[in-house]
């Protein structure tokens, strides 16, 4: 991670509340419910139904702990208005040289990132990239696939 800071939206800091209370109450009682029947099967070293709801429950308990970690260490992005330097937060339009074409990318925290729809983390290789450039400058990706060089078009 690039610092302790989990950048997120208000939308973003409410999947993450309400898949918490998710976990904490509705799953968690599932998975004690599927404990109670294996334990009530008796034999736990070759029940494999108690040893599957206890690694599910691990599972569980492991995700809370990150989505509280996230929580107590998220910055919202805040729409500061227009900047002539991309953010987080920012829409950015590019020109990808390799592949001769034009992309817009919103740069978001890694919570919230979906390359699919455009919308790109600030620990990405592109996102770094991106980070602190102005329009009309080029920058350079290091990705697995090699070196990708855009050109800022438009920042809002």
């Amino acid at each position: 991670m690039i610092d302790d800071v989990v950048y997120i939206t208000e939308e973003g800091i409410q999947k993450i509340k309400e898949e918490l209370a998710y976990l904490k109450t509705t799953r968690t009682e599932e998975i004690a419910a599927k404990l109670q029947i294996a334990i009530a099967q008796g034999d736990l070293k070759e029940n494999a139904d108690y040893h599957a709801a206890k690694e599910e429950q691990g599972f569980v308990q492991g995700r809370i702990r990150d989505l509280e970690d996230s929580l107590r260490r998220a910055q919202v992005i805040k729409d500061v208005g227009p900047s002539d330097v991309v953010r987080v937060g920012s829409t950015v339009t590019v020109f990808v040289e390799d592949d001769d074409e034009t992309e817009t990318y919103s740069i978001v925290g890694a919570h919230e990132a979906d390359p699919g729809n455009g919308r790109i983390s600030n620990e990405s290789p592109f996102g770094q990239a991106l980070i602190g450039a102005k329009k009309g400058q080029t920058v350079a990706a290091q990705t697995p696939g090699g070196e990708i060089r855009l050109k800022i078009h438009s920042i809002s």
